[in-house]
């Protein structure tokens, strides 16, 4: 390559950090009104959920996300939701499913990169750090990072009614079946699930996680009766007796985890 078009080449290449940059400058707005700065744009929300695995009973975790972490990201405008397990079985040890939502993958690169530089934040959670670095009051967190479908870029807000929520991580072979799921929830699933009152929060693509390829969606009931009831509605519904038949569907989720939560009061979901 001669020097000129070496040049012009980068020259051109140049514009784009620089238009990355300018978005995740932004001054966003509050979060109520993040989701319509979304919708506007024609972004798609970015989506990072963590399972915390307890040591404990969570209390002083749960101080910490409510009093400490959370607020940090909701002064950059970040929406945050947090669940405990719906039911604990026997031998089971505790989680925290902590949820943000970014309005677009820039926002979330810059928070994960501004956060440490919040000095409220940083003195508020020193105590904390210090205290459980030696006496952890969790053994791991998994975390998911994911894009929102394009028939749902922004989530939906659930009824103030809801008790209970349930998180699917669908796993798929491999990603071209992965593709033709999430085609699968666009087209037609989840206006399914819209008539048979399977509440949809949000859907994502996941871009980083444990076990991919994957995808995972977020929807919540007034109780556990009603969740059933409409899932055995979807069930014997037509439509999802016709769609699950469909060649262009089949072998695309092949191992699903299904797990029940309830929101921690401090949630804003």
């Amino acid at each position: 390559m001669n020097r000129r078009n070496f040049i012009q080449k980068a020259g051109a290449l140049s514009i784009i950090p620089a238009t990355g940059m300018a978005s995740s400058l932004k001054i966003f707005p509050p979060s109520e009104a993040s989701s319509s700065y979304a919708s506007q744009s024609g972004a798609k929300e970015v989506y990072e959920w963590r399972i915390y695995t307890l040591t404990g009973d969570g209390d002083s975790l749960d101080s910490f996300f409510q009093d400490v972490l959370f607020p940090a990201y909701h002064r950059k405008h970040i929406k945050t939701g947090a669940f405990r397990l719906y039911k604990v079985k026997d031998g089971e040890k505790k989680q925290r499913h902590i949820l943000f939502i970014y309005p677009d993958i820039n926002t979330y690169h810059q928070v994960k990169k501004t956060i440490w530089d919040d000095r409220e934040f940083r003195q508020k959670a020193q105590a904390f750090y210090d205290t459980t670095a030696p006496a952890p009051v969790y053994s791991n967190f998994e975390s998911y990072l994911s894009e929102a479908f394009d028939k749902i870029p922004v989530h939906r807000k659930p009824n103030p009614s809801r008790t209970l929520f349930e998180i699917r991580i669908y796993h798929s072979p491999n990603e071209e079946a992965n593709q033709r799921k999430v085609k699968m929830f666009n087209k037609e699933e989840i206006d399914l699930f819209d008539k048979v009152a399977i509440n949809s929060v949000l859907y994502g693509e996941i871009l980083s996680g444990p076990r991919m390829p994957a995808l995972l969606y977020l929807t919540w009931y007034k109780d556990e009766a009603t969740r059933n009831e409409a899932w055995e509605k979807f069930r014997d519904h037509p439509d999802w007796k016709r769609m699950s038949t469909l060649p262009e569907y089949a072998h695309t989720a092949t191992n699903n985890q299904s797990i029940f939560l309830s929101p921690m009061s401090y949630s804003q979901l």
